[in-house]
């Protein structure tokens, strides 16, 4: 089961993650034994990764959680019809400079910071959250699960740091 990613490129970065590299992180968060029995679908999952700007990164924000700042990852999960099964997970919005602010500012490769990125957005659209804190004990180890299995640092350890 590999996820159908759409990609939607609304700015104009050219540092970014290749294609194949954002749909291995999204096949690696829907592969985990874990999230294969959560979703209990056997078909292809579909979602869109979009990558913004800050200003539309910020309108974003302050619409859908009345922030008004552009933050780093959005994520959007589809509201399936009841009565349908469609295997839309949603959209996940990232913004692109605020990605690479915090992986200079927090002395994190890039592309980990991506990775992380998108992980962490795709846990959100199949269900995962982090509001209370066995919920993000719990969705903050999958993450780094399986970035370690991609071979990328624990990026809540701030000690070790590549």
């Amino acid at each position: 089961m590999n996820a159908d990613v759409d990609l939607q490129y609304a700015c104009a970065v050219t540092d970014l993650p290749t294609r194949s590299q954002f749909v291995d992180w999204v096949n690696a968060v829907l592969h985990h034994p874990d999230i294969q029995n959560r979703l209990k679908i056997s078909r292809k999952n579909a979602l869109t990764i979009r990558i913004v700007d800050e200003t539309e990164g910020k309108t974003l924000n302050e619409t859908w959680r009345h922030k008004a700042y552009a933050t780093n990852v959005l994520s959007f999960p589809f509201e399936t019809p009841k009565g349908l099964k469609l295997p839309l997970l949603g959209d996940i919005i990232i913004c692109a400079p605020v990605v690479a602010h915090e992986a200079s500012e927090q002395e994190k490769p890039l592309l980990a910071h991506w990775a992380h990125l998108v992980i962490h957005g795709t846990l959100h659209l199949i269900g995962y959250d982090h509001i209370d804190e066995a919920e993000a004990n719990e969705m903050e180890a999958l993450e780094i699960q399986i970035l370690q299995q991609l071979g990328y640092s624990d990026p809540y350890n701030t000690i070790d740091k590549p």
